[in-house]
């Protein structure tokens, strides 16, 4: 079957569009949908077997979501069903390649509607063909997902040990133990402050506009407060380092700082404090310590929260002995090294998921039917 032969079609034709309706209060174990993802859990289900979630309404208006359970769809989301012959998970991907964030009515409150959705078209392979394309990019995703899985638990075991040791002091609970500032520590621990064990690199960083970054070359990664923004075409930091969110999006809603555990060549703006371990304080022991870390009693601003450079390094903390640090840095050195190799690879699919999927769905490149499982 060539290109020539895939049919145009409108989404009417392929796809059955519900609305969704008022999220139950009960809680449960079935996943509720809205605009964003599951927004909680509960006993009902108004849908089963595959199912497209595309947002509707708000900040999350044509956001696409694939789901083979029961689940719930909410009243901030569409419901789409395949028809005989389609793929759901193919249309999940030529939902995602379509950019509906741009279809919606409304400017202060963007609504996506079914007359909208129904009214599009697109071009369909085979059913047969179909399969092929949804289980090539499903490996890539799947792979994906698995690596993100595994940074998400060697990210909980740094953690766990962290607690344990510097937490909990479960190893040093035979020893002696002293009042301090921060209550009870172990002998011959001292309260601090952050300024005793990081270096800052705020000096070097430099915000680039809009307009700058638009003629850049998408090559190094652009850091913000509290996430990549984007990419340009040079770097001002090489290597591991933790960046803490100064203003704007500083902290989570129960006073931990917003982190982010970065590596490489890459550039950051001036809304993100640029942090390393100083001297035996390695940069992963500094990045779970912060995450352990509540920053409220620091943060200042009303309309805007700020958490300056002074506040920052004022921040009281419990410093173990050396000894004890290198011991930790010993034990999630691997951890570490896995999760960056992990978050490399990640990158490397995801590039690769998002050049093939275009060429997928035009037909620019094909599926080999029969070699498709």
């Amino acid at each position: 079957m060539s290109v020539s032969e895939w049919r145009e079609t409108n989404l009417d034709e392929v796809l059955s569009f519900y609305n969704g309706k008022k999220r139950p209060t009960e809680s449960g174990n079935i996943p509720v949908y809205g605009g964003n993802g599951i927004l909680s859990y509960c006993n009902s289900y108004n849908t089963e077997g595959e199912s497209l979630i595309i947002g509707r309404v708000g900040a999350y208006c044509g956001n696409v979501f694939y789901e083979n359970k029961k689940c719930w769809i909410s009243d901030n989301a569409i419901l789409a069903k395949a028809k005989t012959n389609v793929s759901c998970k193919f249309m999940y991907y030529i939902l995602k390649h379509t950019n509906l964030n741009d279809m919606h009515i409304g400017s202060s409150q963007p609504l996506l509607t079914q007359g909208i959705l129904k009214g599009l078209t697109t071009t369909m392979p085979r059913f047969a063909e179909q399969k092929a394309i949804a289980a090539t990019l499903s490996a890539l995703d799947d792979m994906i997902e698995l690596n993100n899985q595994i940074n998400k638990t060697l990210e909980e075991m740094a953690q766990a040990i962290f607690k344990s040791w510097f937490v909990d002091f479960e190893p040093f609970r035979d020893g002696e133990f002293e009042e301090s500032e921060l209550g009870l520590i172990p002998k011959g621990w001292r309260v601090g402050v952050l300024g005793d064990i990081i270096d800052i690199f705020d000096s070097k960083r430099v915000p680039l506009s809009n307009r700058q970054r638009s003629v850049m070359e998408k090559k190094y990664p652009y850091y913000g407060a509290a996430t990549l923004m984007d990419y340009v075409d040079n770097y001002i930091f090489d290597g591991v380092y933790v960046l803490l969110g100064e203003d704007g999006t500083v902290m989570d809603e129960k006073g931990y700082p917003i982190l982010q555990y970065v590596w490489g060549k890459f550039w950051v703006n001036n809304h993100a404090h640029v942090l390393k371990g100083k001297g035996v304080f390695s940069d992963e022991y500094l990045y779970i310590l912060l995450k352990n870390t509540n920053v409220a009693s620091i943060v200042t601003g009303a309309v805007q929260l700020k958490i300056n450079q002074n506040n920052l390094t004022g921040l009281k903390i419990m410093i173990p002995p050396e000894d004890v640090v290198k011991q930790y840095n010993d034990v999630v050195k691997d951890i570490f090294a896995c999760f960056r190799s992990n978050a490399d690879e990640i990158k490397i699919l995801i590039s690769l998921r998002d050049t093939l999927l275009p060429k997928l769905m035009s037909g620019e490149i094909r599926v080999p039917v029969e070699d498709v499982v």
